[in-house]
C-alpha cells in the first residue's frame, strides 16, 4: 500500500496533536483597525448544529481590507486546511490573506468547525456556504462586486473549497435572513494540493472515515461528499497545483477533480510540480514551486479580477494638508 506507513504515523500524529494542543480559534469583535482586520460570527445567535457555546462551536469569519484606496473590487474567502482535525490558519491563512490584500483583494479567512470536535460533513460545508453568502451578500459594505469572489482551499479547505465549488445552494428569494437571500456559489476557485478523495474507506493514504472512526459509514459519505463526483458545467472556473511526490495526499486525487472540470467544460487550469511535500502553502524554497503564486496571479490577471471595478471603489482616504 503505498506510503502506509507514512500516513498511518501523520494520522496518528495529527490525532496526537489535537488531543494534546487546544486549537487557538478567533472571536467575534476582536478587531483591529490599525491592521484593518476584523472578525465576525457567521450566524448572529447559535450556528446550525451547534453542540455548545465554546469558541470551537462558533464558525467565524476575519476580514483583511486592503490598502486604503488601492481594493480592485475582488474578494477572496480562504479555507486554511489541517485534515478537519486543526486549521493551519498562519500558513494557510492570513499568509494567504496578505498575498491577496496586496494586490487589491478584500480577504476572508473562514474558520469552519472541524470534525475532530464533533462536527463531521456536511456541517464544514454549511460553514463555507455561509462564508461566501456573507460575504456576497454585503458586497456595498465590503466594495466590492458580488461575481468577483474567489475561494481558495488548501489540503481538507481544498476539499472544502471544491465542495463549496460543487454543492452550492441557490439564494432564496423568500428568506427573512438577508444572506440567505444570496447564491453560495464561488465565482472562481483556487485548489492548492487539496484532498480531493478525503473520503475514503481505502486506509493506504489518509482517510477522513479512519481519522474519525466513521469506517461503516464511509462509502455513503463517500458518495456524498467526494467533490470530483459533483463537477457541472456550472462549477467555477479553477486553478489547481498540487506535486507529484505529495506523499500525504496522492496528486491522483487532484487529476480526478482535474478530469471532471475538462469533461464538464469548465475552465480550468492545472500545474503539478516534480517536487514539494504536502502543506508548502505559498512555498518553502523549492526554486519551482515557489513561483507557483506567480502562476496564480497571472491567472486572476486573465480573469479581470486585478483589474479594478470602478462600481465598487472605496472611498480614497483624505490626505492631512
Amino acid at each position: 500500500m503505498r506510503h502506509f506507513g507514512l500516513v498511518l504515523a501523520l494520522g496518528f500524529a495529527v490525532c496526537a496533536a489535537a488531543q494534546t494542543q487546544k486549537q487557538p480559534c478567533s472571536t467575534a469583535g476582536e478587531d483591529n483597525a490599525f491592521l484593518g482586520i476584523q472578525t465576525i460570527r457567521l450566524w448572529p445567535g447559535d450556528a446550525p448544529q451547534a453542540h455548545g457555546t465554546d469558541c470551537k462551536d462558533i464558525p467565524t469569519l476575519t476580514e483583511f481590507a486592503p490598502q486604503p484606496g488601492h481594493g480592485n473590487g475582488s474578494a477572496v474567502v480562504i479555507f486554511p486546511g489541517g485534515a478537519y482535525v486543526g486549521l493551519a490558519a498562519n500558513l494557510e491563512g492570513r499568509q494567504v490573506a496578505d498575498w491577496f490584500t496586496t494586490r487589491g483583494f478584500r480577504a476572508f479567512v473562514l474558520q469552519y468547525r472541524l470534525s475532530s470536535n464533533g462536527y463531521l460533513l456536511p456541517v464544514p460545508l454549511l460553514d463555507a456556504r455561509r462564508a461566501i453568502q456573507t460575504v456576497r451578500a454585503h458586497a456595498k459594505d465590503y466594495y466590492i462586486a458580488p461575481n468577483r469572489i474567489v475561494v481558495v482551499g488548501f489540503s481538507a479547505g481544498g476539499h472544502l473549497a471544491a465542495l463549496a465549488s460543487t454543492q452550492f445552494v441557490p439564494g432564496d428569494a423568500a428568506a427573512s435572513d438577508p444572506i440567505e437571500q444570496v447564491s453560495s456559489r464561488p465565482d472562481y476557485a483556487v485548489l492548492g494540493y487539496p484532498w480531493i478523495g478525503a473520503i475514503s474507506s481505502d486506509t493506504s493514504h489518509l482517510s477522513y472515515c479512519k481519522l474519525f472512526n466513521v469506517m461503516d459509514r464511509c462509502e455513503a459519505l463517500r458518495a456524498a461528499y467526494s467533490p470530483d463526483l459533483f463537477v457541472t458545467k456550472n462549477t467555477p472556473p479553477t486553478f489547481w497545483y498540487h506535486t507529484f511526490n505529495d506523499q500525504t495526499v496522492p496528486v491522483e486525487q487532484g487529476l480526478r477533480y482535474y478530469e471532471a472540470l475538462v469533461k464538464a467544460g469548465v475552465p480550468a487550469e492545472a500545474h503539478i510540480f516534480a517536487n514539494g511535500p504536502h502543506g508548502t502553502g505559498l512555498g518553502k524554497g523549492d526554486a519551482a514551486l515557489d513561483q507557483w503564486p506567480g502562476l496564480l496571479e497571472t491567472w486572476l490577471r486573465a480573469q479581470g479580477l486585478l483589474t479594478p471595478d470602478p462600481s465598487v471603489a472605496a472611498p480614497r482616504p483624505v490626505r492631512a494638508k
